[in-house]
């Protein structure tokens, strides 16, 4: 499960590393047709009624979606794997924030392909539809989520130590989540990269993967 990502703490942060002079997010969209496969599982409350980090009122009964990077606005078609049931939903949330995982489907979209009471489906995720508007892009990857703000904190430290950038974002729930987030990529393949990277380094970091910075 996730919550919104704290975009005004995000923003500040890219703001800050503008004396870089790096350069200006571009905007990405994925083509109609592009696919991958994984695992899915589904959120309805606590989440129910509050803002999706979109910004619009999640209601579990609609046919939506959060995905880790896609842009926000894209329709995938989400095909269970083991029934062969599928569901057209609209991405509007950021998550599942857990390793292994690709796409945290509503209530009503997890009914629709029978995994309400399994809880998760091995599924393929199929584009249908960008956008209307592509939207700016950064990417950056996930190395920890906490409870205790000071564990997320220390590993925080450790990752600015070593790569140079790393903030914490905060995931709104019960509980609250810090998360530690590392690097600022232009591309989902640089940030692809930073993950190996930090794989290599040891097995504490194999549950990382990258995140998409919304704006």
């Amino acid at each position: 499960m996730r919550k919104a990502l704290a975009t005004a703490a995000v923003v500040a942060v890219l703001i800050s590393g503008c004396g870089k002079k790096k350069k200006p997010p571009v905007a990405v969209a994925q083509p109609v047709g592009a696919a991958e496969t994984g695992i899915a599982s589904w959120y309805g409350h606590p989440y129910h009624g509050r803002r999706a980090a979109n910004g619009e009122v999640y209601d579990m009964e609609q046919m939506t979606a959060a995905h880790r990077t896609l842009p926000f606005g894209t329709w995938v078609r989400v095909l269970n794997l083991t029934n062969q049931k599928t569901a057209d939903v609209r991405i509007t949330d950021r998550g599942p924030f857990i390793d292994q995982r690709i796409i945290d489907l509503s209530h009503a979209a997890a009914r629709a392909i029978e995994m309400i009471g399994p809880g998760t489906a091995r599924v393929r995720v199929v584009i249908i539809q960008p956008p209307k508007q592509a939207e700016p892009a950064l990417f950056a990857v996930q190395t920890g989520a906490f409870r205790d703000r000071n564990n997320a904190e220390r590993m925080r430290e450790e990752m600015e130590r070593k790569y140079g950038s790393a903030r914490l974002v905060l995931r709104q729930g019960n509980p609250e989540v810090w998360r530690v987030l590392v690097g600022t990529e232009s591309t989902e393949e640089r940030a692809a990269g930073l993950v190996e990277r930090l794989r290599a380094d040891g097995a504490k970091r194999s549950d990382a993967f990258v995140v998409r910075l919304d704006f």
